[in-house]
């Protein structure tokens, strides 16, 4: 049945990608990523300035000139009825005084401001806020005044950069639009209409979401065309005032003398009142630049990480990097691409996804391909062991086989001799057959798949079992095999497993002894411990080679040059099958002395207390 449901594998890849997306978002809410969006913001600002239009505003500026010509701050009141006298006749849509006239100041100036304001239609006079209260212009001011704005330039960004304005401030119960938006609207003749999401002023919608702090936030489109005039160039020469037709006029301070109050832009250094005429064409001009939802946002950054995820999910070498390096541009790409279509894109978090997402991809496809290679590889050994294993270990009962079959058929045998032969055959083939039981046993203990059979068995039984099959081998080299006759004690697991391992044992005494040797079989039982010994006369090992005896193919440098034929598998294979009877193998061993191999198994008495052993 097709499995419908991840693998575990499967699983801990998208746990990495969804950990390298979390790791991104958070990164996201830095200060230093919030930095970073703000330096890429100004660059992709520069690199594609909104589209030039006929500027709709014009700055009267109380500039060096000025402030010198009127004798300082003293003069602002009675340079500003004489402007706002001027400008009436030239017909502006409206006048924006970005100066908070809240001073008692002098009755007389005082009073001929009032008559200017008087005769000014869709004047708009500024308010300050400060330390939560407001500071405004006098009752006797105000009440000429179609609109009162707050001149709120600053956004107080980290940076001291200002990208964005608030279209509205509240400060003690008292709520003011911006004096850029009260002149836009009175402009336009129309009234504000407001939603959480946005403002309609007539027929332009301003994208202006009330934030938490309720000051609807408005990214500036900053241009260079907008118009200026010097105050006193317009008090000695009106007929410069004939360019104000049909347009808002900002009135105020951007002398340096009279005040160090600047505003740093994406485009360089302004002060309040450009910044308000900044705010109004852009409000003129209609088109805006909107910031991308949170959820939009972390919609993206999820898609990026997902594309991450199937990029070194399906594809694998050069094609899975070549397509990550698209990815990993298309991340870099993208907040530039939304910025010429009017929605601004935090740039920090899609490449911080990206990078984080295609390196977590990357890394652990590498570590799984790695992991498989390494499993490929431990399966092509075990094969390789396997044949080896086989051809070693079947290669005597199918010679004794093949030799006798040849026998009955070349020779006229008698009856006796045929039927030893015919007995000699079924005794091989049964051994044969045992043996490949054993290995598909083997086979399925090294894969972990095989349930020890739990039977048992006396011990005397399994050495009298492989001695009596040792000794057609031992009698070719006139090698004598002495078996303890106490051999006591029952064991408890797999008799074929157990019997394989101890006639490997026995077989490799026989293989590295001289003729003429004696090889010993003896016993003991030791704390509930059955120690079967197997001690020959042979070549030995020295303290290294004992080291490393039972790791697979390993052979010493003394048996490959004994002539004896091996693999090196055997002992691993006695190693693992005593291991998984809860026991264990202790060797000695001196060149040219022999060695003796002790094989430590709990009797019967011990392990019917132990569990099943499944493996």
């Amino acid at each position: 049945m097709r499995q419908l449901w991840p693998s575990k594998q499967t699983w801990g890849y998208i746990l990495a990608l969804a950990g390298c997306w979390a790791l991104a978002m958070i990164a996201g809410w830095t200060a230093i990523a919030n930095r970073i969006d703000n330096y890429a913001y100004d660059w992709m600002f520069q690199l594609f300035p909104p589209q030039s239009s006929p500027p709709q505003s014009v700055i009267l500026a109380i500039d060096d000139a000025t402030y010198d010509a009127i004798g300082g701050v003293t003069g602002y009141r009675t340079a500003l009825a004489e402007a706002l006298d001027h400008l009436a006749p030239a017909g502006p849509q409206a006048v924006a005084v970005d100066l908070v006239l809240a001073d008692a100041g002098e009755p007389a100036k005082n009073a001929g401001l009032e008559a200017a304001m008087r005769r000014t239609p869709n004047l708009v006079l500024a308010a300050e806020e400060t330390d939560g209260r407001w500071i405004e212009p006098l009752r006797d001011f105000r009440q000429f005044a179609a609109a009162i704005g707050h001149d709120k330039a600053d956004d107080q960004s980290p940076d001291g950069v200002t990208r964005v304005i608030p279209l509205e401030r509240r400060a003690a119960n008292q709520r003011y639009w911006a004096l850029a938006l009260e002149a836009f609207r009175l402009s336009r003749g129309e009234k504000i209409l407001e939603s959480p999401e946005d403002l309609q002023i007539g027929s332009e919608t301003i994208p202006a979401r009330r934030a938490k702090d309720q000051n609807r936030p408005l990214r500036v489109l900053y241009v260079e065309n907008i118009s200026r005039l010097s105050l006193k160039s317009a008090l000695d020469n009106p007929a410069l005032l004939s360019a104000v037709r049909g347009k808002t006029v900002f009135i105020g301070v951007t002398s340096l003398s009279a005040t160090r109050d600047r505003v740093m832009t994406p485009v360089g250094e302004m002060a309040g009142p450009e910044v308000q005429a900044q705010v109004f064409e852009t409000l003129a001009r209609g088109r805006f630049l909107t910031d991308a939802s949170d959820l939009s946002v972390l919609a993206l950054c999820a898609a990026i990480a997902i594309a991450a995820g199937l990029v070194f999910g399906l594809l694998a070498g050069w094609p899975a990097y070549m397509s990550g390096a698209a990815l990993l541009v298309a991340a870099h790409a993208a907040p530039l691409l939304m910025f010429q279509q009017g929605l601004v894109l935090p740039y920090f978090a899609p490449f911080a996804t990206a990078w984080l997402a295609m390196s977590g991809a990357a890394s652990y496809q590498h570590f799984v391909v790695r992991r498989e290679l390494r499993q490929s590889q431990r399966e092509k050994s075990r094969y390789q062991q396997t044949l080896q294993w086989v051809t070693h270990e079947m290669r005597t009962p199918l010679t004794a086989i093949q030799g006798s079959s040849e026998l009955i058929g070349r020779y006229n045998l008698s009856e006796e001799k045929r039927k030893e032969i015919a007995q000699m055959i079924n005794a091989e083939s049964k051994r044969l057959a045992r043996m490949i039981q054993t290995f598909l046993d083997m086979e399925r203990l090294s894969d972990g798949q095989l349930d020890l059979r739990r039977e048992t068995f006396p011990a005397r039984d399994v050495v009298a079992t492989c001695a009596d099959r040792l000794k057609p081998l031992a009698e070719r080299k006139n090698i004598r095999v002495s078996v303890d006759p106490e051999i006591k004690g029952e064991l408890t697991g797999d008799r074929e497993l157990v019997e394989y391992a101890v006639y490997n044992l026995m077989t490799n005494a026989v293989k590295y002894s001289p003729p003429d040797t004696e090889i010993s079989i003896a016993s003991q039982i030791e704390k509930e411990q059955l120690r079967l010994s197997v001690k020959d006369q042979g070549i030995g090992m020295d303290s290294k080679e004992l080291k490393n005896i039972f790791q697979k193919f390993y052979r010493t440098k003394r048996a490959e040059a004994s002539g004896e034929k091996g693999t090196g598998i055997g002992l691993s294979i006695v190693e693992q099958i005593v291991h998984h009877h809860g026991g264990k193998i202790e060797v000695t061993s001196e060149v040219g002395k022999g060695s003796c191999f002790t094989v430590v198994l709990p009797v019967h008495s011990r392990a019917a207390r132990l569990p099943a052993v499944s493996v």
